[in-house]
């Protein structure tokens, strides 16, 4: 072999590797969810009496979605004096108005609630939730964002916990009130369960830290205080203030069975921003924190969890990679033989893909008497994560760079069934450049089964199908459902989207 070669075959299988470590990673947090199952959380020592709870909706150009919102909540059980209601609106449309008036329909119902309106956005979410909470009057703090539906028992499910005094937090699991609309839908919905179910309640009942999810939970005001509170450094301040706050000592309970609805972006594009916000926000949070939690003295096994948790983005780069090395490899091992072929890079892609379908499956036969037909979607959903590769490359190396961003917040529609439709409605995003790079990538790939299929290298075809199928997929949807509507009037693309 030239050295180039050596360098292209080098390059490859290191990358394989990883990946491959990650891949079992997912093996491992399955073990855990199963050795710990029947831990059920349950509340300890009550309460001695019920506390006061503020709930907090913060919201920003939700207009669609936030008089449901504040209409839900207002429904929450709870005894009217010890419940505050604020809604921390950052608007600069109708939502304002929206707002406003569900606010004044539900404060003649004798609800506390208020309504608290910036107009510069400092801090984004975190900045909103900081305002807020200097005015409220909560022992407790619950937290909803706008495209949720919360259940009326929730206060009743979830203070009992804290009679602890040593939890903090307790985040209740996402509902998916449209996850039939479409395959997209669908597969986030997949996607969102594994997180919750595996992920949370396989390290929350093993002793390992977990994170709050932004929404649908509710903390120990105490505990936000001695963590350091808000703070608008990273993307995702709830993985940052939850890190702290273990770090603290401070422990948290998920509740599986406490479900709060929402609703999943329905438009490509605004999945992908969703995406991009939670993995640069990882990968902040990760140069924010991890040291500090390498060099505490925390069990090993605690810190090794949260290097995996908190790193795990990174996979995407080496994702990037794989995909621009996967060609020129294929085609360097045929003419090597077939037996480095299925000896060695076969086993690695096993590992790393047999791993994913696995996880979520899993999480599937937990929930649902019917998961054996929900394995039809394993191939679109593996498909999916792969065509984020670009986007969240985009969001690994803006952290990386220390590269400021807006807080792009993911458009809500109010799309709760198949009629609804989103097409025409505000809050559209033009996105021009990255469609086009995925659409190449998928076409390259494309080129790549060709090439396989013609010279009878059967065994790689189906992972690179997937490779194809994802990347052409997640292009094409992005331009065609950003174009959908002639009469649509697209926002122009910031240099975020692009």
């Amino acid at each position: 072999m030239t050295p180039s070669e050596i360098s292209i075959l080098g390059t490859y299988f290191f990358v394989l590797v990883i990946l491959a470590v990650y891949g079992w990673h997912r093996y491992y947090l399955v073990y855990l969810y199963m050795k710990n199952k029947d831990k059920v959380p349950v509340p300890g020592t009550p309460l001695a009496e019920l506390p006061r709870v503020t709930i907090q909706l913060p919201i920003y150009n939700e207009m669609y979605v936030a008089d449901r919102l504040i209409d839900a909540v207002c429904q929450i059980d709870y005894p009217r004096d010890l419940l505050e209601i604020q809604v921390l609106d950052d608007s600069t449309d109708e939502t304002t108005s929206v707002a406003e008036r569900a606010v004044r329909r539900n404060a003649a119902q004798g609800i506390d609630i208020t309504y608290i309106h910036r107009t510069d956005r400092t801090g984004f979410k975190a900045g909103a939730l900081e305002a807020g909470l200097k005015l409220a009057k909560g022992d407790f703090i619950a937290i909803f964002d706008a495209d949720f539906i919360p259940t009326a028992d929730f206060l009743r499910r979830t203070t009992p916990f804290f009679g602890d005094p040593k939890i903090a937090m307790v985040q209740a699991r996402w509902g998916h009130i449209n996850q039939d609309y479409s395959l997209l839908t669908k597969i986030q919905a997949i996607l969102l369960d594994a997180h919750f179910v595996l992920e949370h309640g396989g390290r929350n009942r093993s002793g390992l830290f977990f994170n709050f999810n932004g929404t649908a939970g509710i903390w120990r005001r105490t505990a936000i205080a001695d963590a350091g509170g808000w703070q608008h450094d990273t993307l995702t301040e709830d993985l940052d203030l939850s890190y702290r706050a273990q770090l603290r000592g401070w422990q948290f309970v998920f509740i599986p069975g406490l479900i709060a609805p929402a609703e999943v972006p329905v438009e490509m594009n605004a999945f992908k921003s969703q995406q991009h916000r939670w993995a640069k926000g990882s990968i902040q949070t990760c140069r924010k924190l991890l040291p500090r939690i390498l060099q505490s003295n925390l069990p090993a096994r605690v810190k090794a969890e949260a290097f995996f948790h908190l790193s795990a983005n990174f996979n995407y780069p080496l994702m990037c990679v794989l995909s621009v090395l996967m060609a020129p490899s294929m085609v360097i091992r045929y003419n090597m033989g077939w037996y480095e072929m299925l000896l060695i890079d076969v086993p690695l892609f096993f590992a790393a893909t047999a791993s994913v379908a696995n996880f979520y499956m899993v999480c599937q036969r937990e929930l649902h008497d019917d998961w054996l037909t929900r394995a039809k979607y394993l191939p679109f959903l593996m498909s999916i994560g792969i065509g984020l590769t670009v986007n969240n490359t985009r969001a690994v190396f803006e952290a990386l760079f220390n590269k400021q961003t807006e807080f792009a917040r993911t458009p809500k529609y109010r799309i709760e069934v198949s009629a609804d439709e989103w097409i025409g409605k505000k809050y559209r995003q033009s996105v021009l450049v990255q469609p086009m790079i995925e659409l190449a990538l998928g076409l390259y790939f494309t080129a790549t089964v060709f090439y396989a299929l013609a010279n009878g290298i059967y065994g790689t075809v189906p992972f690179l199908v997937l490779f194809q199928i994802g990347f052409l997929y997640t292009g094409l949807l992005s331009i065609v459902q950003q174009y959908a509507g002639n009469s649509v009037v697209l926002e122009p693309a910031t240099e975020e989207e692009l």
